[in-house]
Order: structure tokens, then C-alpha cells, then sequence
């Protein structure tokens, strides 16, 4: 028996007895695959539909000021809300519909449903329209960055793997910080629909790269038996779930109080939808989209608990730096993104690093930890800040916080991955992005709560009086600061500085988890294989391997 057969019929085996089979498969799979001009080429394409959501990240914020009042909008909050939603929504969905129908399907129909967003955003008439395309376009995303993440995996063996995500994401990071520029400079021209119209290029060029160069296996089977084998009630139920908490956190501060029944409603339900989700998935499907063995061991656990915890601190930074800067140091919206460059160009580089120290070493403990409490020292002194603090003292803070991102953004997949076997790649990797995704809603919004509970207590009554309770104080105030008068404007700046400190408190306190988490994972053996049933392959293999498939489904 092949191995290619072997892990065919793990696949279709149950979940508990897939488990009990990953021991005795551990060592199969393919060796180092020939790095030969098909692969670099699906590489690029990786790295072209990155960009794209890297973009997406950081463009469209910038320029949402400009298109919210050309369009005349007011439920802005919904522009990014809704393309969160429907990525995070859409994530375990795609990596099940890669196990079924195969990664070139997924990944060429994900970069279609962005183009078509992108065109129904660059063509919106009205702020409805805007978001419709927002949905859409976050579908794609979705698809798009667990896809490429899964094909990474199938390419690359995990001992290798460091190095070659840590390319992906210098990638990632050009991309997000060229986005506030390419934002607010076709903003500011009045021709903000272009940041929407240049994805379709991209994802012209990508899909193209796709289409020819990713050769790899279609899974056998009609187009019925496919769809029975999708996990239509865990789909739903993660998709429903998702939902009522990004709606919960959404409306919590803005719309309404976080004791309100309007917050308090949609995040219980969509709480207890996220474990109800977990629960069946673990007992219940024949095919699921989390099966029961990626969470089957305290090293994948703790995998995954970094995995979710790491980007409520980067994106609590990534926010609410700017915000220090612009309310207590008196910079720009575009000074404070100059000033804050440097976290985005670190971070790539030294994911690169900290990947290439892994696959030098083989161990992943040491690296995750240094992350850890690198993450924690940066955050700790950014609680020393204080409104008069000088300006060299903060962007040599935000060193350390970027050098903790940097390793943690690019190594948590390891103890996710370590304890299973490589035909489970997939569906572990779509969980992953889930979880990074789905953290990323909670960190705006947790130092969002935080910076509108703060702000009250600090600033002056005279000065709070003049706008609505809420997070608008946090936003709308800060472009008055700089022409208040003394010493009014002295007291509104270390009010903010204040606020920020407790911002600061809560994000080091998750850092500590994040660490506590981490120590409890094994040292276990990066996989020296792939999965080979998802290897590039040559024509004629294709060929051979596509009759063989034929044969195989009419026996």
C-alpha cells in the first residue's frame, strides 16, 4: 500500500479512528519535494494574494473618512465589521471545501469572489452598496488566506516552514505599510474607488499563477457525493456564532452600553454557539471541519490559545499607539503612521529570523517564550508612558513589542502542528487562521472598551460636555487637542496618557496569558515530509494520477 493510498483512507475513516491512526502514520508522506520553477511560481502567487489582504488591512481605514462622506454615509463601523465577519465567517468552511474539492478550486473561486467584491465596492453608490461589496470581499479574503496558508503546508515541510512564511509575510508587511499611503493618497485625489479597482489586477495576476502552475490532485468523486461530505450544520453553526459575537462587539460602546441587552445578547449566544460548535465537531460529523485530534493534545492546545492570543495584543498596539501619539504627543494622522513604520518593518524580518533559528534548531520552545516575554517587556514599558514621555522614549518601546509579534505572528503554527500528522494539515491550518482572525475583532474592541470606561474618569467635565458619552470621545477629540487653550490642553493630554496606561495594563496582562499558555506545551519533532497526495506534480503524473482516479471511483 502506497503512502498516498494510506492517508486516503485515513480521510475517510472516522475522527476517533483517524486518531488512533496518527501515531502509526507519523512517518509518512513525501520527502523534500524538488524546488523547481512550478513551485517558486505558486509562490509567488502566494505572496501576490497575500498582498491583497494585507491591503485590505491597511488601505481602506485610512481612506474611510474621505468615502464615508462622499457617499454620505454614517454606519461606517460596518465597512470593516462586515469584511471581518464574513472572512473570519467563511475560514473553517474553505479549509473543508479544500479537503473535498481540492486547493486549486478553493483558492482560484476565493480570488474570484474578492475581484468580484472589489468591483462592487469601487462601484458603490451608497454606503448599503459598500458594505454588501465589503461582504463579499471579506468571503474572498477568507478563502484567500487560508487557502495559500494550507498550500504552504502542503509544499513545505513543517521543519521547513519557517523560513518560507516568514517570506510571506515581508510580503504582507510591504503590503500593509504601503496601504495607508496608497489610501490616503488616492483619498486625497478624490479617487478612492481606485483602492478597490487595483485588487482586480492582483487577483488577475495571482489567479493566473494559479491556474497554470498549481498542479495537484482533485480530490475523486461526483459533485453529490462531494456535497454530502461538506459539514453543512458545523458550518453553520460556526457561521451563526461568529456572527452574534462581531455584531456583540461591534455594537458594544457605539450603538450601545456594554451591560446593554443589545451587546450582552448576541456575545452570550454567539459564546456558547463557539463551544457548542467545538462540541459537535469533536463527537458528531463524519467529516469535520475541527476534528476532535487537533485538539486532542496539551501542546496543540496551547498552540492554539497563543494562536488567539497574540493578535488581541498586536492589533490593541497597531491601534492605539497612533492614538498615544496623535492625542499626546500632537502628531498627524499620517505623522503617527511614519512614527509607527517601524513596527510593521520589523516584524517580517524577524519572523524570518525566528523561523530560520527554528528550522536550524528544530525546537520551537525557546523562541516562543523569548517572544512571549519580549511582547510583555515592550507593553510593560509602555505603561511608564505619560504625556510629556519624549518621543525617542516611545518608538524605542515599540522595539520590543514588534520584536515579540515578529516571532509569535510566524512560529504559534508549531505546536499546533507538531502533534499531527501531515494529512491533517488542512483543517488545522483553516482552524489556526479562525482563531487569528476571530482574536483580531476582540483586540480592537477590548481596548476600545477600555480607552471609553477610562477617558470619563480623566478628562475635564468642561471639556466632556461639549461631545456624546461613548468611544466617540476617544476619536473626536483628538484632532481639537492641538488648538485648546491652556491649560486645558495639558490636562486633555494626560488624560488620554492616563486612559492609554490602563490599554496598556489589560494588553501586558494578555501577554502574561499568552506566556503562561506557552509553558506547557512538549517539545516535540518537526515533520521532515508532506502530505504527498497534495504534491505538485508534473504533466504527465497529473495525467497518470487523474486515470487513476477514474479507475479508482468506477471500482
Amino acid at each position: 500500500m502506497t503512502s498516498s493510498m494510506r492517508d486516503d483512507s485515513v480521510a475517510t475513516l472516522p475522527v476517533v479512528q483517524q486518531s488512533k491512526l496518527v501515531v502509526d502514520l507519523q512517518t509518512t508522506g513525501q520527502e523534500r519535494q524538488p524546488r523547481d520553477a512550478s513551485f517558486w511560481l505558486v509562490f509567488l502567487g502566494i505572496g501576490i494574494a497575500t498582498m491583497i489582504t494585507g491591503l485590505e488591512l491597511a488601505a481602506v481605514s485610512n481612506a474611510l473618512p474621505t468615502i464615508v462622506q462622499d457617499l454620505h454615509g454614517s454606519s461606517f463601523i460596518w465597512v470593516g465589521s462586515a469584511y471581518t465577519l464574513a472572512g473570519t465567517a467563511f475560514i473553517p468552511l474553505s479549509g473543508g471545501l479544500s479537503q473535498i474539492f481540492g486547493r486549486r478550486i478553493v483558492v482560484l473561486s476565493s480570488l474570484a469572489i474578492m475581484a468580484l467584491g472589489s468591483a462592487l465596492c469601487g462601484s458603490a453608490q451608497s454606503m448599503t452598496h459598500l458594505i454588501a461589496g465589503r461582504t463579499v470581499q471579506g468571503l474572498g479574503g477568507g478563502g484567500i488566506s487560508a487557502t495559500t496558508a494550507i498550500i504552504i503546508s502542503d509544499l513545505v515541510p513543517l521543519s521547513e516552514r519557517g523560513i518560507y512564511n516568514g517570506l510571506i509575510g515581508i510580503a504582507w508587511a510591504m503590503a500593509s505599510s504601503m496601504g495607508p499611503i496608497v489610501g490616503g493618497a488616492l483619498a486625497q485625489n478624490g479617487q478612492w474607488r481606485w483602492l478597490f479597482y487595483l485588487n482586480l489586477p492582483i487577483c488577475g495576476v495571482a489567479g493566473i499563477i494559479m491556474l497554470f502552475c498549481l498542479r495537484v490532485r482533485t480530490p475523486p468523486g461526483t459533485l453529490k457525493e462531494k456535497l454530502r461530505r461538506v459539514d453543512w450544520l458545523g458550518t453553520f453553526l460556526v457561521i451563526a456564532a461568529t456572527a452574534a459575537c462581531v455584531i456583540g462587539l461591534t455594537w458594544s460602546g457605539i450603538q450601545y452600553s456594554w451591560t446593554s441587552a443589545p451587546v450582552l445578547a448576541p456575545l452570550i449566544i454567539g459564546i456558547v454557539g463557539m463551544v457548542a460548535f467545538i462540541t459537535y465537531e469533536c463527537i458528531f460529523p463524519e467529516y469535520p471541519l475541527v476534528p476532535s485530534a487537533l485538539l486532542s493534545t496539551i501542546t496543540g492546545i496551547s498552540g492554539y490559545m497563543q494562536t488567539f492570543l497574540m493578535p488581541i495584543v498586536m492589533i490593541g498596539l497597531v491601534y492605539y499607539i497612533p492614538v498615544y501619539l496623535q492625542a499626546c504627543k500632537g502628531a498627524s494622522p499620517i505623522g503617527a503612521g511614519v512614527d509607527t513604520l517601524s513596527f510593521s518593518l520589523i516584524i517580517a524580518p524577524v519572523g524570518l529570523l525566528g523561523g530560520a533559528l527554528v528550522n536550524r534548531t528544530g525546537g520551537y520552545r525557546v523562541p516562543l517564550w523569548t517572544a512571549w516575554v519580549a511582547l510583555m517587556v515592550g507593553t510593560g514599558l509602555l505603561i511608564t508612558l505619560d504625556a510629556d514621555t519624549p518621543l525617542s522614549h516611545t518608538m524605542g518601546f515599540i522595539v520590543p513589542c514588534a520584536l515579540g509579534c515578529g516571532l509569535l505572528a510566524f512560529s504559534t503554527y508549531f505546536p499546533v502542528l507538531a502533534p499531527l500528522h501531515v494529512s491533517q494539515n488542512g483543517l488545522a491550518i483553516a482552524f489556526f487562521m479562525f482563531l487569528r482572525n476571530f482574536a483580531m475583532v476582540w483586540g480592537i474592541t477590548i481596548g476600545g472598551t477600555v480607552l471609553q470606561n477610562e477617558l470619563p474618569k480623566h478628562l475635564p467635565a468642561a471639556f466632556t460636555a461639549q461631545f456624546p458619552e461613548g468611544t466617540v470621545i476617544a476619536y473626536a477629540t483628538i484632532p481639537t487637542i492641538s488648538s485648546l487653550p491652556e491649560p486645558l490642553r495639558t490636562e486633555v493630554r494626560q488624560a488620554f496618557a492616563a486612559s492609554l496606561k490602563v490599554v496598556w495594563e489589560v494588553l501586558l496582562g494578555v501577554g502574561g496569558l499568552g506566556l503562561f499558555s506557552s509553558l506547557v506545551m512538549k517539545a516535540l519533532p518537526l515533520h521532515t515530509a508532506v502530505d504527498d497526495k497534495w504534491a505538485l506534480q508534473q504533466k504527465e503524473e497529473k495525467r497518470s494520477n487523474d486515470s487513476l482516479s477514474t479507475t479508482g471511483t468506477a471500482v
